[in-house]
């Protein structure tokens, strides 16, 4: 039986007009409604009140640029391996309460495996890189072990696979 997505909040299937409309927003963010509509071949009121449901249903969950980090003043990235001293509702709440308001965190992933999270972080240089991991993830009292390794390279493209 093939995998079918359905929206959270709704428990409704998007058809294939929604994903065709999902598929192109993913894929260039700027289409404009009427563009949309023309590549998939409905009104433009259709597309446009679409497009406002899936995004009040959170199916598109925001719409965003991708920017040279330089810009930003991120000279390096790294991504640090968390394992936590206990594996419980608490720790994994106050870990993230820690995390979530840190400016230099860019992604948190919850894992399966040796490491219960894996955190994506963005610094200006090394000595802030080692303010950050050394002063700051060393003081929550959850972490039993932390492991960083820096990112030469980021190759993806921000798109999620179209698995439907």
């Amino acid at each position: 039986m093939p995998y079918t997505i359905r929206n959270m909040a709704t428990n409704r299937l998007p058809d294939s007009t929604d994903l065709h409309i999902i598929r192109l927003l993913q894929h260039k963010a700027r289409l404009s409604n009427k563009q949309i509509a023309a590549a998939i071949g409905v009104s433009p009121s259709t597309c446009s009140e679409r497009t406002r449901r899936l995004e009040r249903e959170q199916v598109l969950k925001g719409f965003h640029a991708d920017v040279e980090p330089a810009v930003l003043g991120i000279g390096m990235q790294a991504i640090v391996s968390v394992r936590l001293r206990r594996q419980n509702a608490d720790e994994v709440s106050a870990f993230l309460d820690h995390m979530k308001p840190m400016r230099e965190v860019a992604n948190i992933f919850h894992v399966t495996g040796a490491n219960d999270f894996i955190v994506h972080i963005c610094v200006r240089d090394t000595a802030h890189l080692r303010q950050v991991v050394v002063e700051t993830f060393s003081s929550f009292p959850e972490i039993g072990h932390l492991e960083s390794s820096l990112v030469f390279d980021h190759l993806g493209n921000g798109m999620l696979p179209d698995l439907t």
